[in-house]
């Protein structure tokens, strides 16, 4: 602030011989300087008038509150006399006046979001401390996103009109990742078991597709957390992590991290003890713990142990319950006491069940999937698992359901929330199959038809080697029951390298529920099929069973699915067992009995690791040999990639001895080991690596004794124009008559 001398003359003048600040009267107060600030503005600060004595403090706090504005790089006071009037004059020096922000050189972090970080909206005035504010902000911003490297220039333009335009100039640099992390003082622990719990991890080869590695300042003082929390759940409960050191390498592309652990002593479990309201017997709700006096002290079992009591209790209806650990260390024993206390609440039960965001999806498709009424005691277990199967409904792309106390404490009333997704698709026009070949094809699929989630299809495909009509619908609860009820009626016609064959059929379907999880259906299947175009030469499997056969059979399967998300599973279990009669009538004669299951297993980075195996077996009856379009033919997309669709399995010479057909096997077994991992998040659009081996066997040979094996990747992707796959597989054990790798692709809607 200049001028400040004249305060002083003022203050100069008021004080008399005596030394003692005597107030004035003044006549007027007036502001003068400003420009764009009006004076009212100005005036709405000030505390002195005329109507009152002022003195030194009362002029120098107006001052004060007229900087603190923010709108003035100088303010002064004066007292002139003015046609004889005593004037207090506040001399003002506005501020330029902001009229831009620029940015240039980003294009990690978009301007938009750069102007929101340094308020560029919400600031009128230049002050010099706007660029030093802003640069840190960016700086920091940066840093959060891993450009650690990032240098930042920040220029200021007054023209001659006092209005101000900030330019911060970005040089983003690399993206920095972390290529070494480093721990000091662990004993108990080895560097990689820690590194293998941290959120942060060292790039890898493939950190351009994945990001691993990404630099996070954020993220690594949660990593000081998690590093705590391994030894807390180790018994060492006087750990100290410091750090992370950070040291930014000369290639200005790698950071060096390094934590400071102190590890102190290992602690045990002491005294077990529960109190407060109990539900049951004290001893019998000390069972139920896994954390036992004697044991490693762990904070994630206690935690856990926490949990199980609550649950326990919100089981019950208690759905306010509060469980609190109190605990006492005992550093002489190196034990830790624990007593759960337990603060019950009242007995809830269900109020009222709202539902919200559903716009095609009539309420009771969601109703229906909540396993609490309205008036039902409270439960935490169903609550969850109320949320499971709304979400595997597929129908949403989110689901939130939230409990609240309703008219009184003793109701809980459930708010569910769903943002829907499309569940239905039109289309028409072209795919292509690496073992079809062209197809024009359109199709009208819903799988939540009218929004009472009935599933229709209406499809067909036109062109390559193979036409096929089909329509289909199934109500998942037939007349309100957990009953599902559907057929299918369908036209196929295919061409084969050795015949052709044309199918005419339908199904009749009926599922009926066991559990949440687990369910059967039975499958009346009827079919016409014709054999024709038979080559002269095919083999003699295939001559003989030329012209036209009836099918009629009926499957009864037993499934359960235990995943977390049915439409894209992370987690979870599907199994399936089948049985297939066919002699209802008809000509053909058989029993198929199949076997399939599949594991996933999440992974960090959102990765899921999946297993899959099949085996099957058709038994002939009546003397009759299995129809040929029953039988396992192997190899392709769907069951072993990297060899030729439906060339993998026994095969026959033809009728010459030149050549030989493949006739399709009577037994199987496919085993599938696959490792998914997102590439682009946004479209949904995934890498993977597999392991693939099985094989098909005639009747004569043994089941498992030569199987066949094959590794390679692929990407998979829900695209606009419909699914699309595509899978490269390395034969590791190539046949004569095999090639050594096989590239299977699709895109387009599969009928």
């Amino acid at each position: 602030m200049k001028n400040r001398w004249i305060i002083w003359l003022i203050l100069f003048l008021l004080i008399p011989v005596s030394g003692v600040a005597s107030p004035i009267q003044v006549d007027q107060v007036v502001v003068e300087g400003n420009r764009r600030v009006e004076r009212s503005y100005i005036e709405g600060v000030l505390t002195v008038s005329a109507d009152k004595p002022i003195t030194v403090a009362d002029v120098d706090r107006n001052i004060q509150a007229i900087f603190k504005t923010g709108r003035f790089r100088d303010v002064s006071a004066e007292l002139v006399e003015r046609n004889g009037k005593q004037v207090l004059v506040f001399n003002v020096s506005e501020r330029p006046l902001l009229r831009k922000i620029v940015f240039s050189g980003n294009s990690e972090i978009k301007t938009d979001k750069l102007g929101e970080m340094v308020n560029a909206q919400k600031i009128e005035f230049y002050r010099p401390q706007i660029i030093r504010e802003g640069t840190e902000i960016i700086k920091r911003a940066y840093i959060q996103e891993g450009y650690y490297a990032t240098e930042i220039e920040a220029s200021v333009d007054i023209n001659d009109r006092q209005e101000a335009t900030i330019t911060f100039t970005i040089d983003e640099g690399d993206k920095v990742y972390v290529t070494d992390i480093q721990f000091e003082g662990n004993t108990v622990f080895k560097a990689k078991e820690l590194k293998k719990a941290m959120l942060t991890k060292e790039k890898w080869f493939l950190s351009f597709i994945t990001g691993r590695g990404g630099y996070n300042e954020e993220m690594t003082k949660v990593d000081r957390d998690i590093l705590s929390d391994q030894y807390y759940n180790e018994g060492y409960i006087q750990v100290r992590v410091k750090g992370p050191i950070v040291n930014l390498l000369p290639d200005k592309k790698s950071i060096e991290l390094l934590y400071e652990i102190e590890e102190g002593v290992q602690f045990f479990a002491g005294n077990l003890d529960i109190s407060g309201d109990l539900l049951k017997d004290k001893q019998e709700l000390l069972e139920t713990m896994t954390l036992h006096k004697g044991a490693v002290f762990s904070r994630k079992v206690m935690r856990e142990d926490m949990s199980k009591l609550n649950d326990l209790y919100a089981d019950s209806g208690f759905a306010y319950v509060n469980v609190t650990p109190e605990t006492q260390v005992n550093e002489q024993t190196r034990q830790v006491d624990i007593t759960y206390d337990v603060e019950q609440g009242i007995r809830a039960r269900i109020g009222r069940i709202n539902i919200s965001g559903n716009t095609r999806t009539r309420d009771k498709v969601i109703r229906r999937q909540v396993k609490l009424a309205e008036g039902e005691t409270y439960s935490a277990s169903l609550i969850k698992n109320s949320r499971r199967k709304i979400n595997n409904l597929g129908y949403f792309d989110e689901v939130n359901l939230t409990t609240r106390k309703g008219d009184d404490l003793s109701l809980m009333d459930i708010d569910i929330d769903v943002k829907e997704r499309a569940t239905g698709s039109f289309s028409i026009g072209a795919g292509f199959s690496s073992v079809d070949g062209m197809m024009v094809q359109g199709s009208v699929s819903q799988d939540n038809f009218l929004g009472r989630g009935l599933r229709l299809d209406l499809s067909g495909s036109l062109g390559g080697s193979r036409t096929v009509y089909r329509v289909g619908l199934l109500d998942p609860y037939f007349l309100d029951r957990d009953l599902a009820l559907g057929f299918d009626v369908y036209d196929t016609e295919r061409e084969w390298t050795d015949f052709d064959r044309d199918t005419t059929g339908g199904d009749i379907k009926l599922g009926l529920p066991i559990t949440d999880d687990i369910r059967t259906f039975f499958v009346y299947r009827y079919e016409e099929k014709n054999i024709t175009d038979v080559d002269d030469d095919a083999s003699w499997t295939i001559r003989k069973q030329a012209g036209k056969h009836t099918l009629s059979s009926i499957t009864a399967s037993l499934s359960r699915n235990t995943t977390d998300f049915r439409p894209d599973p992370s987690r979870g279990n599907i199994s399936e067992l089948a049985i297939e009669y066919a002699g209802l009538g008809g000509t053909e004669r058989f029993i198929k009995y199949t076997a399939d299951h599949r594991y996933f297993y999440p992974l960090p980075w959102g990765m899921v690791f999946s297993a899959h195996g099949q085996v099957g077996y058709i038994q002939e009856m009546g003397g009759k040999d299995a129809p040929l379009d029953e039988r396992f033919f192997l190899g392709g997309m769907n069951s072993l990639r990297g060899f030729e669709s439906r060339e993998v399995g026994p095969r026959e010479a033809n009728d010459d001895g030149t050549d030989y057909d493949f006739v399709g096997g009577v037994k199987e077994a496919v085993f599938n080991l696959e490792l998914t991992f997102p590439l682009i998040k946004d479209m949904k659009m995934k890498g993977l690596v597999f392991f693939d081996t099985g094989n098909a066997w005639a009747d004569d040979e043994t089941m498992f004794s030569e199987m066949r094996y094959s590794v390679g990747a692929g990407i998979a992707w829900n695209s606009p124009m419909g699914p699309l796959r595509f899978a490269w597989g390395y034969n590791l054990s190539p046949k004569e008559w095999e090639e050594p790798s096989a590239f299977d692709f699709s895109v387009g809607k599969n009928f």
